[in-house]
């Protein structure tokens, strides 16, 4: 099967039933997306399937087909960070730095829904999990982006 992922046609010879967490890590080597929980609940795995959020640990790769897959590689570069990775360093919201990857592709998600959430927003759309407790930092680095994309 071809996958779509960050813009480029990529065969994959997988399980049709395999998570695409999975397809993503070891058979692609594209680590940026971590395993945390693999039942759904941490979001450690979040990535963007046709600009939605999407657990990759939950989502057999059969089920994605040609839609476009969005991973942390895909974000932004380090010569041309997306808003939300510059906003995430001014705000300085990673501790250990896990969950990041995850938070980084909810939050591109929801800002691609709505380009200046309130805080009500935030917290629907920011389900993942921090072991950390970085909410805060995330809350105001979200709003930073927002800014900086206006």
């Amino acid at each position: 099967m071809d996958l779509n992922i960050n813009g480029k046609r990529v065969p994959v010879q997988a399980d049709p039933a395999m998570p695409l967490l999975w397809v993503l890590r070891d058979l692609l080597q594209m680590t940026g997306t971590k395993y945390g929980c693999g039942i759904g609940a941490c979001g450690a795995c979040t990535v963007r399937i046709d600009g939605q959020a999407v657990r990759s640990c939950m989502t057999p790769v059969a089920s994605v087909g040609a839609r476009a897959i969005q991973t942390i590689e895909g974000l932004g570069t380090a010569g041309k960070p997306h808003p939300l990775q510059a906003a995430w360093i001014a705000e300085q919201v990673p501790q250990c730095g896990y969950c990041q990857s995850g938070m980084l592709m909810a939050a591109a998600a929801l800002l691609e829904k709505k380009p200046k959430p309130t805080d009500a927003d935030i917290e629907l759309a920011m389900t993942n999990i921090c072991r950390c407790g970085t909410y805060q930092r995330v809350r105001a680095a979200i709003k930073r982006a927002a800014g900086m994309r206006a």
